[in-house]
């Protein structure tokens, strides 16, 4: 308890030095909250698009297909099992018919990947209802991001033309009924959805299918001959390893911040040793061991951390709680690169991110602090009193 009286007295008798390194200590501590906390709240709102958007609660996939590999499409469909075709007529879920196809907007030509699914499906957010129209031309939903691509608005027609599985090409008439937004590029950037009905006319590929999503509340992981089961470990890999290469990123430019915020504190503690030796000698003299003595001076630098938690608690709570009303908004053209990324990100800053980055703040600084100290131990208290280094 006297070295943590002495010690709080020293650093308020520093002044200006002693509130610099705190302010530096307390930025550093605040900018790691932030940052990953972004980070996290990335994470958890595109696994939560995602879910919603694209992959639900797990898929089945037709054993030909790979999504890395267009050339798989030809061969990547099947008839749809009766237990599939159970799960989507209870809601369960929905099967999804994969073709590629060619559209032909203001005579420009674009390769898209043509999706054929239940207007009546709820498993994925898409607005399919619309689909469930009767008009001369084929109903067609894009999403925002391929109408800005095609230039096509609501109530827009033009031509899309494919191959059915013998190699026959054909054409027709698409209309654009619906334009959704979402946050998910894979199930918008250069794709189109129609019925699936009407695609496995176009294809003279009747009852088949390519992929089936589960629903999102859903629960079904059954073994299904010429199918594959896919959980949401093996669907959301690639965002999952997106975030641990931010984290990783993010890492290098905290290790500086940190090690910029030690050197100010070792530089503190070696100048206050050199200083005070008048000082160590007396308390030496007056009955104090030199671990003693060492222990005063390493609490004094591990206060500075303590200190850095309470001034930054002063400015970044109230910084912290703004961010996660208002967000993070995320750079232009990220949502351009494929990622599962909203306009805006909602940070999340858990119990567990804060204690553990207090805690590291707190024991580096102790040890840095620790290591000029041991300088004490090999002082000589006469000469120490004298104002000689031995």
């Amino acid at each position: 308890m006297l070295s943590i009286k002495l010690a709080f007295r020293n650093l308020v008798g520093a002044g200006l030095r002693t509130w610099l390194n705190v302010f530096v200590l307390s930025l550093v501590f605040i900018l790691i909250i932030w940052h990953y906390g972004v980070i996290d709240g990335w994470n958890l709102q595109a696994k939560r698009d995602m879910k919603t958007w694209e992959v639900g609660n797990g898929q089945y996939w037709q054993n030909n297909y790979d999504p890395y590999d267009f050339f798989t499409l030809e061969e990547s469909h099947a008839k749809i099992p009766n237990a599939l075709l159970d799960a989507s007529r209870q809601g369960i879920g929905t099967p999804i018919l994969i073709h590629q196809a060619t559209i032909y907007p203001e005579g420009r030509m674009q390769s898209i990947l043509l999706k054929g699914i239940e207007p009546s499906q709820n498993a994925i957010a898409i607005p399919t209802e619309a689909l469930d129209v009767s008009i001369q031309e084929i109903p067609m939903v894009i999403g925002s991001r391929m109408a800005r691509n095609c230039k096509l608005g609501v109530g827009d027609v033009t031509t899309i033309r494919w191959r059915d599985v013998h190699g026959t090409f054909d054409a027709a008439e698409v209309k654009v009924v619906d334009i959704f937004s979402c946050n998910v590029p894979n199930v918008d950037a250069g794709q189109a959805w129609i019925p699936i009905q009407k695609l496995q006319d176009m294809m003279q590929a009747p009852g088949e299918a390519t992929i089936f999503i589960i629903g999102e509340d859903q629960d079904m992981s059954q073994e299904i001959e010429g199918w594959k089961y896919k959980d949401l470990s093996v669907l959301m890999q690639e965002m999952d390893e997106m975030i641990k290469m931010k984290r990783v990123g993010g890492s290098f430019l905290y290790v500086v911040l940190i090690l910029l915020a030690m050197l100010a504190i070792f530089d503190t503690q070696v100048l206050s040793v050199f200083r005070r030796q008048k000082e160590i000698g007396t308390y030496i003299a007056l009955g104090m061991t030199r671990p003693q003595v060492v222990s005063l001076f390493t609490v004094e630098g591990g206060m500075h951390a303590i200190l850095a938690v309470i001034v930054g608690s002063i400015y970044g709570i109230p910084f912290l709680r703004w961010q996660v009303k208002t967000g993070f908004e995320m750079p232009a053209g990220t949502d351009d690169m494929g990622l599962a990324a909203a306009e805006t990100i909602i940070p999340a800053y858990g119990a567990g991110l804060i204690l553990t980055t207090m805690l590291l703040i707190i024991i580096i600084t102790t040890i840095v602090s620790y290591m000029p100290a041991r300088k004490i131990s090999k002082m000589n208290p006469t000469e120490a009193i004298k104002g000689k280094i031995q």
